[in-house]
């Protein structure tokens, strides 16, 4: 039997309580707590850093739990949520690591929040997190945007693999990972993709395929690094 419309507006609001997801902030902290990070190739980032470039860090969706716990404070990302309410929820999820959060869609005000973003890589040389795969898939396929919005704001993407020992894997449409406690894991830094100011049609095209492929590739390593089973799909 269907859920009725009041019963799941009673739901979607429970689940967005602050105290849901302040239980689910500290539940990751802790995880995060134990886990034992390996970065790998962190050097090439760091030199970004350094010369306080703007930046766009690409992880595939499934692969995105961990990192506002260990870089949104540190590095003060932006990332992109939708305007329903799952995105409510991921909204206040990563506020609460000091993710600077911009509303918008895949499929409604997506060009707004497009255009929001680009100004921030532009004027304020901001850094921002993007799932190029999200946020309905098809898993590990990186869609347009990311590569468009390099172009707009005139930042590199550094495609990011995150990789962990122990996992639960949810039978998701991205297969989503949570991390075992105490588990081995690995982020591994891809070198960054220079989208140009005056790429054509084509030329995105080309670059929508190589950073899909660079995101598998450090996926890839990342999970080999920590002994992960390889991902068929990758």
């Amino acid at each position: 039997m269907p859920m009725d419309r009041s019963r799941g507006h009673r739901l979607g609001d429970f689940v967005t309580s602050p105290l849901v997801v302040g239980l689910g902030r500290g539940a990751v902290r802790l995880l995060g707590a134990s886990l034992r990070l390996r970065e790998v190739n962190r050097g090439t980032v760091e030199s970004l850093w350094a010369a306080g470039m703007p930046l766009i860090y690409a992880v595939w969706h499934g692969r995105m739990l961990m990192l506002p716990y260990f870089y949104g404070r540190a590095r003060r990302v932006h990332v992109l949520a939708s305007r329903s309410r799952d995105g409510e929820l991921v909204s206040r999820f990563v506020e609460g690591f000091g993710v600077q959060v911009v509303r918008g869609s895949s499929s409604r005000g997506a060009a707004t929040a497009l255009r929001s973003l680009a100004r921030l890589l532009r004027e304020e040389r901001a850094e921002v997190l993007v799932v190029p795969d999200g946020p309905r898939g098809p898993r590990y396929v990186a869609q347009p945007g990311p590569v468009l919005l390099a172009k707009l704001g005139g930042a590199p993407i550094v495609p990011i693999g995150f990789g962990v020992s122990r996992a639960t894997v949810l039978s998701s449409w991205d297969e989503f990972v949570i991390p075992h406690p105490f588990a081995r894991a690995a982020i591994v830094f891809g070198d960054p993709l220079v989208v140009p100011g005056d790429a054509d049609r084509g030329a995105l095209e080309c670059l929508r395929h190589s950073l899909q492929n660079a995101l598998r590739r450090v996926t890839v390593e990342a999970d080999r690094t920590v002994g992960a089973p390889r991902v068929s799909a990758l």
